[in-house]
């Protein structure tokens, strides 16, 4: 139950700390305010990663769980539940955030996914699996336990994060991760909730993909 919750609470840091800095900084096309929202997710990772990766690993993503099962590397049975329990933690991230935004003048919604102006829906679900596939091929790089970058690996997962921000962020503002998205949509309404799907099927087709992928190079033998 210990790693569980610790999911919970890990995707209720990611949320409120990445989804809180979109919001206070208003992020759109202006480079300050991308590079901080980037900035946030990715060290939001990295401190959940310290604190608690030896207890659940850290996933704080349902691709990246997705990823880690088809890897071989939990059961399936963990996984849904690390699913539920990550689901549950955007929740509660996206709640404090809807509360604490209500009476605060100039801040609005939840920083909910949704398409980004000019980007078809074939254009935002491609580049949630392209991006997707890339980080959740990194995790799994950097998570291997005898070819993985160790301690370190916490540092290269945030700091990828980070990049992928920083490139996706025009097209869909960014999701890779179906339970940041789900929580924020719920609150948003509008159109982030109708588009919804692409950020659920998009980061499972990438993390699939990249589990897949990256048993090419698995080099456990």
């Amino acid at each position: 139950m210990k790693k569980y919750l610790a999911e919970m609470i890990g995707t209720m840091v990611l949320v409120l700390m990445g989804c809180g800095t979109a919001v206070s900084l208003s992020c759109g096309t202006d480079t300050a305010s991308v590079v901080g929202t980037a900035l946030a997710f990715g060290l939001a990772v990295i401190g959940m990663a310290y604190a608690i990766g030896k207890i659940s690993g850290c996933h704080i993503n349902p691709a990246i769980t997705l990823g880690v099962a088809i890897s071989g590397r939990m059961s399936w049975k963990d996984a849904i539940m690390y699913m539920i329990f990550q689901v549950i933690g955007a929740f509660i991230g996206s709640a404090i955030l809807f509360l604490l935004t209500q009476n605060v003048e100039g801040l609005e919604g939840t920083g909910a996914n949704d398409l980004q102006s000019g980007v078809s829906m074939v254009g935002g679900l491609l580049a949630e699996i392209f991006f997707t596939f890339i980080f959740v091929f990194v995790v799994l790089a950097a998570t291997h336990e005898k070819n993985g970058a160790g301690n370190a690996a916490g540092l290269a997962i945030g700091l990828t994060l980070v990049l992928v921000h920083l490139v996706c962020i025009r097209y869909t503002g960014t999701s890779v991760n179906p339970a940041r998205s789900i929580a924020p949509a719920v609150f948003q309404g509008g159109t982030a909730l109708s588009n919804l799907w692409i950020f659920i099927v998009g980061p499972f087709v990438g993390g699939a993909l990249a589990a897949l992928c990256y048993k090419i190079f698995d080099c456990k033998k």
